[in-house]
C-alpha cells in the first residue's frame, strides 16, 4: 500500500454519509424484515428476539455486500483508502515489537515499515482530528530518524511492502 495524500473535507463528508446511510440501512432493513417474518409466522409467547436477530443478521450481511459492490466507486475512494490503511497499520502494530528489534539491528526493511507506520498513523490522526499523541510519534520519529543515520539508511514509507512483515 502507497500512502496517498487526501482531501480531509471531502473525506469526512463522505465517510458520514456512508455511517448514516448504513445505520439508517440497518435500522429500516432490520426492523422491516423482522416485522415480514413476525407476520408471517407469529409467536404465541409474544418473543420475537429470533425474527429480530435474523433481521439485523440479514442486513448486515446486505450491507456489507452493496459496500463491497460499490468499494470501487469515485464517491468511496477515500472512506475505502482509509479502511485500508487502517488495515495496514494493525498488521504492522501486531508486530511491532519485532519490527522494532530488526530496526535496533539495522534491518532497512524494518526501518522502511516503521517510517511506513508513523507517516500513515500521522495521516489518519490529522485525518480523525486525533492530535493528542502526535508528540509521541514525534518523539518515536526522531528515535528512527536517529537510527537510519546510524546505518545510513534513508527510512522511506513509499519503499515499504507488506512482505517485510512476513520477513521479519
Amino acid at each position: 500500500m502507497k500512502l496517498e495524500q487526501i482531501d480531509k473535507d471531502r473525506y469526512r463528508k463522505h465517510l458520514n454519509v456512508v455511517i448514516v446511510a448504513c445505520i439508517v440501512a440497518l435500522i429500516v432493513g432490520s426492523l422491516g424484515i423482522a416485522r415480514v417474518l413476525i407476520i408471517a409466522w407469529p409467536n404465541e409467547s409474544g418473543s420475537h428476539f429470533y425474527w429480530n436477530l435474523f433481521g439485523v443478521i440479514v442486513t448486515t450481511v446486505i450491507i456489507g455486500l452493496v459496500l463491497k459492490r460499490y468499494q470501487n466507486h469515485e464517491f468511496m475512494t477515500e472512506v475505502v483508502y482509509v479502511w485500508r490503511l487502517k488495515q495496514a497499520l494493525n498488521l504492522i502494530t501486531r508486530k511491532l515489537a519485532k519490527v522494532k528489534a530488526a530496526a535496533e539491528q539495522g534491518n532497512v526493511m524494518a526501518l522502511h515499515t516503521l517510517q511506513f507506520n508513523y507517516s500513515g498513523c500521522r495521516q489518519l490522526w490529522q485525518l480523525d482530528d486525533n492530535t493528542i499523541t502526535m508528540e509521541e510519534l514525534a518523539i518515536e520519529q526522531a528515535k528512527l530518524d536517529v537510527l537510519a543515520n546510524k546505518f545510513n539508511v534513508v527510512a522511506d514509507a513509499a519503499l515499504y511492502q507488506p512482505e517485510f512483515l512476513k520477513e521479519l
